[in-house]
Order: structure tokens, then C-alpha cells, then sequence
């Protein structure tokens, strides 16, 4: 199972992406620190899970010349004939404002062993240029990343103007860095506009950072190298113009989990 990155990261600057001209509707994001609680929204009688639980803490803070993102999850995954498995995740990235240049670490435990241990850079060679993504843990590899690829934070800015412009369908190719592996196809549907006033994006948690135009976007994943016509997953959020998501929910086939916001603060942003 893949970590929400993309999600939120990555999901996620001022035309930070921007590689060619300024963009017609700069995105202004606000980093924050978000905490979301994980449970099972539904799951397919021949699944074998019948319940899951965890929490998800998200951070989005912004330097002088990059984006860094820390998303911290647990997630406990109840089995009908099976025992409980306990997932704990720590991914780390930092992605340059140009888009260029890319860092990846993850370290994810599995009933308290260790599962994944991942780590590495990744670099584009400009407006739709290719790339090259290397690792050094668990191994020394090297990935070429196909020309026109993202970085995560540079793929919700490009949602986000897309959606501002009235799209309603964003097909790219994004690298993350969170699995031994190369870029994923991700083919987005934007919703339309939603009023904050007319629709708020939570009943439990009130703060301006969620009192913004927001879009229910679903996306689905497709690994690079895949002739399946079926996503490996699809992942569905209501996402601010600020880059908050007030809510998401990832859908594996046989079951679905959802994160809902529980509390969320701003985060300042750097006197350059």
C-alpha cells in the first residue's frame, strides 16, 4: 500500500512548479500541520477486513527554495480470519520550488518489524524534460523518469490551476519516491466549484484554512509499466485553493478508507 502522498503532498508556492511562463492563476498555499483520524468507510463482503482505524499527521512547511513534507500514519487493518496487522509510516520529502529536484525518505514498520526502508533523489531536466530517479535504500537503483513527469507538490499545483481554469480532466505522470519504483500515471477528474458558505467542508472543525473555494478531485493510479486497464488504487479529496484537504478517502477495490480532518494550524511562512 502506497502512503497518501500524492495525494496531499504531496497533495500542495507562488507558481513554485512553474518551469516556463508564470501561470495565469498563481496558487497561494498555505503550510500547515493537519491531523486526520483513518477508518474503514466500507469493504467488499470477500475482503476479509471488517474494520480499520489509525490517524494520519500531515505537515506542509515551505523554505526560501523548497517545499518539505512530513506525513506520519498508523493504520490498524482488522482481518475476519485473520490477526490484526498495525502499518506505522514516516515519509519525508523535500521538492525544489523550480520542480526540479527531489527528496524521498521513508521508513515503514509492519506489526513492529521493519517493511520498507526507502530512500533517495530525483531530478527533471526542465519544462518536459526527462529525469532520473536514484535510490540508495534498499538498494542502489536508478529509474528514468519519462519528459513532462511531476514531482508531487508540483502536481497539486497543477490541479489546483486546472481546476481554477474549469478543467475537468488532468492526466500526468507523477514520481513520489514512496515505493521502489518509477513514475505513476495518475488521471485526475476535477469536480466543480464548491462554495465554502453554501457547502462547508466540515461540521466539527472550524478554521479559515478550510473556509475556502474548494473541488472534490478523484484520482486514480496506474503504475508506469501496467497494461491493466484497472488502477492500482483511486484516491478521492476535497481540496481547498490553498492546498488543505479537508477530507480523502482511498479506495483499494475490496475496501475503503477514509481520513477525515480533526484539527489543523497554520504554519508560518519564511522571511526571504
Amino acid at each position: 500500500m502506497r502512503p497518501w502522498a500524492p495525494v496531499l503532498a504531496g497533495l500542495m508556492l507562488c507558481g513554485g512548479a512553474a518551469l516556463a511562463a508564470p501561470p495565469a492563476h498563481p496558487v497561494e498555499v498555505q503550510p500547515h500541520r493537519a491531523l486526520y483520524d483513518m477508518s474503514l468507510e466500507s469493504a467488499k463482503p470477500n475482503s476479509g477486513v471488517v474494520g480499520a482505524s489509525g490517524s494520519l499527521a500531515y505537515q506542509w512547511g515551505e523554505s526560501c527554495d523548497g517545499w518539505t513534507i512530513e506525513q506520519r500514519y498508523r493504520l490498524s487493518m482488522q482481518y475476519e480470519q485473520d490477526q490484526p496487522v498495525d502499518i506505522n509510516s514516516n515519509f519525508v520529502t523535500w521538492e525544489s520550488k523550480d520542480g526540479k529536484s527531489y527528496r524521498f525518505n521513508e521508513r515503514r514498520t509492519r506489526n513492529g518489524q521493519p517493511d520498507e526502508d526507502i530512500k533517495g533523489d530525483a531530478a527533471l531536466k526542465g519544462a518536459k524534460g526527462a529525469g532520473t530517479a536514484i535510490f540508495s535504500r534498499p538498494k542502489d537503483q536508478n529509474f528514468d523518469l519519462p519528459p513532462g513527469a511531476l514531482f508531487p507538490t508540483a502536481h497539486t499545483l497543477m490541479l489546483i490551476r486546472k481546476a481554477q481554469d474549469g478543467e475537468h480532466y488532468v492526466a500526468a505522470d507523477v514520481f513520489d519516491g514512496s515505493s521502489v519504483d518509477g513514475a505513476v500515471d495518475i488521471s485526475a477528474v476535477l469536480g466543480p466549484r464548491i462554495d465554502a458558505k453554501a457547502h462547508p467542508a466540515s461540521t466539527e472543525v472550524k478554521s479559515p484554512l478550510i473556509d475556502r473555494p474548494s473541488w472534490n478531485i478523484r484520482m486514480a493510479f496506474f503504475p508506469e509499466s501496467s497494461k491493466d486497464e484497472n488502477p492500482d488504487y483511486e484516491l478521492s479529496m476535497r481540496l481547498m485553493d490553498n492546498g488543505v484537504s479537508s477530507e480523502m478517502t482511498i479506495d483499494y477495490g475490496d475496501y475503503v478508507i477514509k481520513a477525515k480532518l480533526k484539527e489543523i494550524q497554520a504554519l508560518p511562512k519564511p522571511n526571504c
